[in-house]
This record gives C-alpha cells, sequence and structure tokens, in this order.
C-alpha cells in the first residue's frame, strides 16, 4: 500500500464534501488507497515542535548554566580535555574529535568554541597561532595548534567524586551534567548567546575583583562588581545597574596625543578590533565629520592605531569626533540571562557570585566530608589491622581449622568484639575479608608503635578536616586567597573606570560646509555659493532662523532649503545653549506698544514655527542682537514728535532686564510712536565670567575646555597675546578669533602685573635686562626696541625673579652669575631700554627658583603719552549692532 499526502488547499478541491479548511495549513490530510481519512493539526505540531527547539537551544546551546557558567559546548570541550590529560599538550584536531564523542553537533562549532576558551588565557593554555582578539585575526588550522587544560581549570573544575553525570547524547560516553566549578566563570570570562525569543550577554569581570568580593560576600560585607575587559580602555559604569537587564555601561579607546597632528589608539573597546575601528574612522572622515589625512593600524603584541590629522585641526576636538562618530566609543547593553533549575533566570552578576561563592562553600564541605570518610575508612582498617595482628588472631586454632570461609569469618568477628567500642563503626563482612587478605609478609614486619603512629596521624587529619567543616567560612575565605596568591598576578585590572562627559556630536562635527542664504529669494542652504556667505557648519548642525515678524524655527542644515523671505538673523543652533541671550525691542500689533525682553533658546522643536511676540497681526520686530555670552547694550530711544510729549528722546539699558522664557511677553519700553532705535553704549556680560580654554591645536580660543585654561573672563577682561618676535597686543576672549602660530605666552590680562625680559640689543650688541608691565593696547606693539634685529632672550611674570647667567666665548672660566632682577632695576615703561646685563659672551641664560618679594608698595611709571593705545574709528550703529549679531546688517 501506498500513501499520499494533500495540502489542506488540495483537499478542499478534491473532497469538498469532507469539511477540511485549506486556511494557511491549519489542517494536513494524510490518504492512503483504503480510503481512511487521517487529520493532523498543524498548529499543534507547530507550537509543540517549535516549543521543543526553542527549549533545546534555550538549555543546550545558547545560554550558560548559572552552577559552572558553562554552556553545554564548553563544558562538553573541557570535560574531554580531561580525559585527554596528561600534562602534555594535544592537537587541537584531537581534542575536536575527542569531544564529539559527546557533543552532538559538528566539529566546526566546537573548534570556534574551543578557539575562543583559548583565547580566554584562563581554563586553557596554548600553543600556536590562536589569532588575535585585537586585530581579529582568526586562529591557524586545528592540526596546527595545541592547547591543555590550565593548572588553574585542574584546581578549580575538576572533582569526580562530586560531578553528577549523565550519559552522552548517544548513550554510549558518562559526561557531566554540570562540572563542579569553584569559581563563577560566568563572571570572569563573559559569555554572549542568542536563543530562541532571548539572549544573554555578561561582561568579563576582573579575577582579582570577583575574589575579593567573595571574601566580602562571606564576610557579610558589601561588595561591588564592574566589567574588566582583556581589551582595555576607559569604562563608564554609571548606569550597569549590576548587569541586569535594561543597564548599559559606556566604553572608550584609549587615545594619546603624539604630537598636534598625530593621535595614537593604543586600547580598544571590548568587541571590536583595530580593523573595524579604522575603517569606522574611515567612514566619519568620509562624511566629513573628521579631518583625517590618513589612518595607519601598526597593531601587533599591543593596539595602535596611528590617526593622521590634517593641518588646522584640533587634535582636542578631533579626540572628541572620534568618540562621537567613531566605534571608539560604544554603548553595551548588559542581559545576564542563566539557566538554573532547567529553565532561563534574568539575574545581576551580583546574585551569580553570591550562587556561585554558595555553590563553592558546599562544594568543599562535600571534599571535606568525602576526605574525612576516606580518612576514617583508613584508620577504622588500621585499628582491625594492629588488634588482628597484636591479638594473633590468625594464630587461633579455629582460624587455622576453620571448615569453611564463612566459620572463619564468624571466629574473627567473635574475637574482635571485645575491640569494637575502640572502633569508628560497626565492623563489616568486607572489613573481616580485607583482613583475610593480610599477606604473612606483612604480619611478620609489623611494627605496632609505628601502627599507633599512623593511626594517630589519621585522627589528627581527622580532626582537622572537623575543625575547617566547624569552620566552613573561614575555611572558604582561606581557599579564595590562596586562589588569588597563586594566579592573581597575572590578571591586572586593564580597563580603567571613569565617568564620561556627554559629547554633542554637533559641537564636535567640523564645519566642513559654509552657510548662505538668498534673501531676496528665499532660500539657504550650502550649495548656494553665490548668494551671502553667512557662517561656516557642518552637516548635522541645527539653524535657528528670526523673522522681521518674531517669527523663529530651527531647520536642519541642507544644501538649499526654502525658509521664506523677511529673514532677520541665521546662524548655528547650539542646543542646550545658556549663554547665548537674544535682546529684542517689539511692537506687539500694528501701532500698538513696544516692548523690550531678554531670552534664550535652549531647546525646541525642529521645523516647528515660535513666535517672540506675542502673536497680533502686524508685530514686528524693531531691534535685535544675538550676544554669545549675554552681553547687554544700552539702547536710544528717539520718538515721533507729538503734541504734549516733552520727552522725545531716552535710553534703554538691557541689562536691567531680567533673562526670561522667550514666551514672555517682556517690559514696555513705550506706548507711544517711534521714530527710530540706535545703539547708544555697547554692554558688557550680565551672565558673570565665562571660562576660556586656548586650543593650541588651531591657535583657537574656546568654550568646551580644549586646550589650556586661561581663566574665568568677565565682560571687560583681555586676553594678552605675547610673540616670540617681542611683540604683544590684547583681544577679546571671542571664540572667532584668530591668532598666530608664534606665540611666546597666551593668558588672561593682569593689569599692573610686572614682567621680566632679557633682551638682545641689536644696536648695543649687549643682552639687556628690563622690568616692565604690558599697557592695554589692541596694535601689535614692541617692547624690545624698535631695531628688527634685536630679539628676545627670556620673560618672565616671576615677582621675584632670578635668573642664572652662564658666560662662554673664551669667558668660559668666569663661571655663572645670578642675577636678581627686583635688585638690579626697577619698573620702567615697556619702551624702555632697560640695564646692561653684562658686557662678556652669554652661552646661556636660565630662570631660576623666584624669591619671594612684596612689591605692593612698588609703582609703577606711568605710560608715556605717545604710547597710548589708538583711537579706533567711528562707526555707525548699525555696524556695531551687524558685529554683535555676527553677520552683515539685516535691516
Amino acid at each position: 500500500m501506498s500513501d499520499e499526502t494533500y495540502t489542506p488547499d488540495d483537499a478542499e478541491e478534491t473532497m469538498p464534501d469532507e469539511g477540511v479548511t485549506s486556511s494557511h495549513g491549519k489542517q494536513c490530510i494524510t490518504v492512503d488507497t483504503s480510503n481512511d481519512i487521517v487529520r493532523h493539526q498543524l498548529r499543534g505540531m507547530y507550537q509543540s515542535w517549535f516549543l521543543d527547539y526553542a527549549s533545546y537551544v534555550i538549555l543546550e546551546r545558547a545560554v550558560p548554566h548559572i552552577t559552572d557558567g558553562l554552556k553545554p559546548v564548553q563544558r562538553r570541550i573541557l570535560h574531554s580535555m580531561k580525559t585527554l590529560d596528561d600534562g602534555r599538550f594535544n592537537k587541537v584536531a584531537n581534542i575536536v574529535g575527542n569531544t564529539m564523542q559527546y557533543h552532538p553537533h559538528g566539529d566546526q562549532s566546537i573548534n570556534d568554541a574551543l578557539v575562543q576558551l583559548g583565547q580566554k588565557e584562563l581554563l586553557v593554555e596554548t600553543q600556536g597561532n590562536w589569532g588575535n582578539v585585537l586585530t581579529g585575526a582568526s586562529a591557524a588550522a586545528g592540526r596546527y595548534i595545541e592547547a591543555r587544560l590550565s593548572p588553574f581549570a585542574l584546581e578549580v573544575l575538576y572533582n569526580a567524586k562530586t560531578t553528577d553525570w549523565t550519559v552522552s547524547y548517544d548513550g554510549r560516553k558518562p559526561e557531566p551534567v554540570t562540572l563542579p566549578a569553584k569559581f563563577p566563570l560566568l563572571l570572569v570570562q563573559g559569555v554572549e548567546g542568542i536563543a530562541v525569543g532571548l539572549s544573554s550577554k555578561i561582561l568579563p569581570h576582573n579575577f582579582n575583583e570577583i575574589i575579593d568580593a567573595a571574601i566580602a560576600y562571606l564576610r557579610e560585607e558589601p561588595f561591588t562588581l564592574y566589567p574588566d575587559f582583556v581589551t582595555g580602555g576607559f569604562l563608564d559604569v554609571t548606569k550597569y545597574n549590576d548587569g541586569e537587564r535594561g543597564g548599559s555601561v559606556k566604553i572608550r579607546a584609549k587615545i594619546e596625543k603624539i604630537d598636534n597632528r598625530t593621535l595614537a589608539i593604543t586600547e580598544i573597546p571590548f568587541g571590536k578590533t583595530t580593523g573595524t575601528i579604522s575603517d569606522s574612522i574611515i567612514r566619519a572622515a568620509e562624511k566629513g565629520k573628521i579631518k583625517v589625512r590618513k589612518v595607519e593600524d601598526m597593531t601587533s603584541e599591543n593596539a595602535l592605531i596611528l590617526v593622521h590629522l590634517l593641518p588646522g585641526t584640533s587634535s582636542d576636538k578631533a579626540i572628541d569626533a572620534l568618540y562621537a562618530f567613531t566605534d571608539c566609543e560604544l554603548s553595551i547593553s548588559p542581559n545576564c540571562c542563566v539557566i538554573s533549575d532547567k529553565k532561563p533566570h534574568f539575574l545581576g552578576v551580583s546574585d551569580v557570585l553570591r550562587h556561585s561563592v554558595d555553590t563553592t562553600k558546599n562544594l568543599l564541605k562535600r571534599e571535606l566530608e568525602i576526605q574525612r570518610g576516606e580518612i576514617e575508612e583508613n584508620l577504622h582498617f588500621a585499628s582491625l589491622e594492629r588488634i588482628f595482628i597484636e591479638e594473633r588472631i590468625y594464630k587461633d586454632k579455629e582460624f587455622e581449622e576453620g571448615e569453611s570461609m564463612d566459620d572463619v569469618l564468624l571466629h574473627i568477628e567473635k574475637r574482635l568484639e571485645p575491640f569494637t567500642k575502640s572502633l569508628i563503626r560497626d565492623i563489616t563482612r568486607d572489613d573481616l575479608l580485607k583482613l583475610m587478605e593480610i599477606k604473612m609478609k606483612r604480619i611478620l614486619k609489623f611494627n605496632s608503635e609505628e601502627a599507633d603512629r599512623l593511626i594517630a596521624s589519621y585522627k589528627e587529619r581527622i580532626a582537622a578536616i572537623n575543625d575547617h567543616l566547624a569552620h566552613l567560612v573561614d575555611y572558604t575565605i582561606a581557599w579564595y586567597t590562596s586562589l588569588k596568591e597563586k594566579y592573581g598576578d597575572a590578571y591586572p585590572r586593564r580597563t580603567v573606570i571613569r565617568g564620561f562627559d556627554n559629547i554633542e556630536a554637533a559641537k564636535v562635527a567640523e564645519a566642513n560646509e559654509r552657510l548662505y542664504i538668498n534673501r531676496e529669494e528665499g532660500f539657504i542652504g550650502t550649495s548656494l555659493k553665490k548668494d551671502e556667505y553667512v557662517c561656516n557648519c557642518s552637516d548635522i548642525d541645527d539653524i535657528i532662523i528670526f523673522y522681521k515678524d518674531g517669527k523663529y524655527k530651527i531647520v536642519k542644515v541642507q544644501e538649499k532649503m526654502f525658509i521664506g523671505k523677511n529673514v532677520l538673523y541665521v546662524n548655528v543652533f547650539k542646543r542646550n545653549d545658556q549663554r547665548t541671550i537674544y535682546n529684542v525691542i517689539y511692537q506687539n500689533g500694528k501701532g500698538g506698544i513696544y516692548y523690550m525682553k531678554r531670552f534664550a533658546v535652549t531647546g525646541i522643536t525642529r521645523d516647528k514655527e515660535y513666535d517672540l511676540t506675542q502673536g497680533l497681526p502686524g508685530s514686528k520686530v524693531m531691534w535685535f542682537t544675538a550676544n554669545p555670552n549675554g552681553e547687554a547694550e544700552v539702547v536710544k530711544v528717539i520718538l515721533k514728535p507729538k503734541q504734549r510729549l516733552k520727552t522725545l528722546q531716552f535710553d534703554v539699558d538691557f541689562s536691567e532686564l531680567t533673562i526670561k522664557g522667550k514666551q514672555s511677553q517682556g517690559n514696555i519700553v513705550t506706548k507711544n510712536e517711534v521714530h527710530r532705535f540706535s545703539l547708544k553704549e555697547k554692554g558688557a556680560s550680565t551672565l558673570g565670567g565665562r571660562e576660556v580654554w586656548f586650543d593650541p591645536d588651531i591657535l583657537r580660543l574656546n568654550y568646551e575646555k580644549r586646550g589650556t585654561f586661561l581663566g574665568e573672563f568677565a565682560g571687560n577682561d583681555q586676553i594678552l597675546v605675547v610673540l616670540k618676535s617681542g611683540e604683544y597686543y590684547m583681544s577679546t576672549f571671542d571664540a572667532t578669533n584668530h591668532y598666530e602660530d608664534n606665540i611666546l605666552r597666551i593668558e588672561k590680562y593682569r593689569p599692573g602685573h610686572v614682567w621680566t625680559a632679557v633682551l638682545y640689543d641689536a644696536d648695543q650688541g649687549y643682552p639687556y635686562l628690563k622690568r616692565f608691565t604690558f599697557e592695554p593696547t589692541n596694535k601689535r606693539t614692541r617692547f624690545i626696541g624698535d631695531n628688527e634685529k634685536s630679539r628676545l632672550l627670556l620673560l618672565s611674570d616671576a615677582e621675584g625673579c632670578r635668573l642664572c647667567v652662564t658666560f662662554g666665548g673664551g669667558d668660559e672660566f668666569r663661571g655663572s652669575m645670578e642675577v636678581d632682577a627686583v635688585d638690579f632695576i626697577a619698573v620702567k615703561s615697556y619702551k624702555a631700554k632697560g640695564k646692561r646685563l653684562t658686557t662678556y659672551e652669554v652661552a646661556s641664560i636660565t630662570e631660576l627658583e623666584p624669591r619671594e618679594v612684596d612689591l605692593h608698595d612698588e609703582e609703577p611709571p606711568a605710560p608715556d603719552d605717545d604710547n597710548d593705545a589708538p583711537v579706533e574709528p567711528e562707526r555707525s550703529d548699525d555696524e556695531v549692532r551687524d558685529e554683535i549679531n555676527g553677520q552683515q546688517r539685516i535691516f
């Protein structure tokens, strides 16, 4: 007979009267030649089979067991290696072949799992090319590389007497259900597995810290565990959440500066290779996120990726960009899922540690109990043997003439009855049979004193074991301590734990684009090369746009975008920027009241339109400035003449206004009609000091903590720039300033501070020393004389400056001369030549440790009349306002 199988659709066509549905395989009909119909519910079959498959993958393949921290394939590999262990290395191919007796899957899965175990450098000692976790290079073929169990694995992982056994998949070989692991391998090695419907990701932790935590738990002290990676790097564990679901960690590569144009990545994030990191840097460079000239992967034993920057690129900003746009920073979400009681459980790493420590304590207890039982058996037999020989039971007539073995054993048992109270347990038939096996040679050589010493040693060992069992916690702590002493030095912490600052991608992205605006047609974009230039930007920036009617919004940078006409102000929007303050005067409705307000825009929804006015028709902005440091100007208001209006002009000071929300109404300026608004006085910042840094790589100021910290600057504070050429000038602390590449000193200007300079006077041909103060000027001014050949030899800002002058050119015999600058010369004008230091040829001049000196009573001279700073030409109010806004006039 032959069977034919029909799908439900076929059955519906051929047997419509059977009532069989064909809705997507809910039923399957098998028909044989005898016309018997058998129906199988595919829905039930699918549920049953899929559940079996899912359970198998979860329990037998992907998720580790909490007891020994191993997946089944790893457990079988380690068991197989123990069966082969003879102290020498075995070919990996041989280990794989032997493991296939226990593992139902192919050799490749076994080989891959063994290579991963070997690369962790904990349980398996390796020999040959086992690949490289830094570069991702694969291991050599199994016939070329070798492995054996490490001493650590042999000590903590195996004990046949405490192992629960089962049979292999084919029933031929015994294999462990779990290995009796006395160490949380799950935490020290880490694990990652994807099963059906769930996954497990446990990060590796430090060997020594795990032992310290285990000891702390045994002592009932608090403990905390954090990951540690063999690849090193930096780790932020703020949101680790004990490794449970919902937590996360951030990992960063270690990036070092070789020079201003070269960065070196020497440690990489866990789970990445130097190849993937190099590729991610190249992709970021191609997108213009970071200015990179070349990337070189020079990794061998240690990670080393050289990143060569393009000229004009800030190395500090480049480091931030590497973290923001490449794989140099990763976020990992751990998920501690383990098998316990034949089902998955989601725990924290501290729970896993506590379970492991409890398991270790129980295993040590079982080992002690087994050891005690074995010693007690030896003690019992040694006692029986001594009685048997000393009482000469073997010489009894009944012993020698016994008719059967049972009669002899019965006689021996009767002779031993008086001594049973001195024995540790009852006498069994097996004990009597062992006595019968004693050879005459042993009886003849029996020494009673040696037997007593042996029995005493057995009793001492049993007493020691009983003491360990009575103080099991102390014994377990000592066991962990010895483990740390043996193996701890090989596992120092490699990953540095530190908090990370949040890097905003928009702040560190290279401004590789230029933004333009076409006011007549109402377009902005990076492709409008022939139109009005606005500012530099990156392709991920947001742009804030203010209109003359008071509307404003934020849009994404694009090549070309229609934004409408009547644009008042356009610039790059900095989210969460609380220092950029907008000062506004607006008219509320046509012919309405004039209001003034100050506000910041820290965060709004992209492409949504907002209104800084009250929204009445005809409202318009009459005065607008964007102030990057919260400056507040004074505005002159001129009213149109009106009957009975006495005051036609007055001033409004924005510094008197409180900075409020962007939707606030503001304060009333006037209810009368205004003829015009004009700038009366540029204002200082009302936000207090601003911290400023100088980036020596790009010779620019910044407020993002890149480079050298210059200090906190208030509104009128200035930057002092001293050049190697012997010139100086002052500048504002605006981040848009550009500086020369021959800067000797750059710092916050300190009025009245006394400087000491040693210069070579080209006119006289001798070195001169002078003490002076820098006087405010925004023009480059020489302070070493007018002769271009004069040069600056030394500059010091120490008040008690001391110098060491070493002579040369035939005058070496004079040795050196110490000069106290305060005693040598008084404070003069920066124009003064100074006092000749020596007439002998000078080999070198070095600065010594300054002495303490009180100069408060020493008044610097008044500046010469011809040294006053030049007066800048007057500019119109519109030009000044355009400067405040940072762009061309827009009214």
